[in-house]
């Protein structure tokens, strides 16, 4: 997971609420078997519809998506997380999340922003009026700013030092490889091990 302390970025207005993993990345690309590749099929149902947010040109670069209420609800696919941030999208500002999703997301880099409803309309409208408006999300402040809005939001302080070193659950089990390898190199042969078989 790459490190998140401060994302500058362009924003995409989703308007659209109750959202679910099967929208988010409809099931027919679940055949893939690498985490890569399901930006392609993100929304993919949707954009076949010209009209739709994702195929306007002004928003191309977003990595910010501003959406609805409920945003990722439905099956508990990680698929979800994997197409958006495939995509190139760094924050979801949302201001309710599925309870499934929002874990997938902190563990894969994805960063939930949280925001009551009329922050997030606020912000909806200043990107719709102004593609080009800069959205900062600044994780060591737990803020979001865009042009004259400036929002809190909550994140534990555990999940919120994780995302700004960049661990992930492995990588947080990594940082203990001494003591593990200190572990195993005297733990008796008849045991269970996490040393390679020779």
């Amino acid at each position: 997971m790459d490190p998140f302390t401060t994302h500058v970025g362009h924003a995409v207005p989703l308007r659209r609420s109750d959202v679910d993993t099967d929208q988010i990345i409809p099931s027919d690309w679940l055949k893939r078997v690498e985490r890569t590749g399901f930006g392609a099929g993100l929304f993919s149902e949707w954009r076949e519809d010209p009209a739709f947010v994702l195929n306007d040109a002004r928003y191309a670069d977003a990595s910010v998506l501003v959406a609805g209420e409920n945003f990722g609800t439905g099956s508990s696919r990680e698929h979800a997380v994997w197409a958006l941030t495939d995509f190139g999208f760094r924050a979801v500002v949302s201001s309710r999340f599925a309870d499934i999703f929002r874990s997938n997301a902190l563990k894969g880099g994805l960063l939930p922003v949280q925001l009551p409803a009329d922050v997030v309309d606020a912000l909806m409208a200043a990107v719709e009026a102004d593609p080009a408006l800069q959205v900062t999300v600044d994780l060591e402040a737990r803020e979001l700013r865009a042009g004259d809005l400036v929002a809190a939001f909550p994140l534990d302080h555990i999940t919120r030092w994780r995302h700004m070193e960049g661990l992930a659950d492995i990588g947080l089990t990594l940082r203990q490889e001494p003591d593990i390898a200190a572990y195993e190199a005297v733990r008796p042969p008849h045991l269970p091990t996490t040393a390679p078989v020779a």
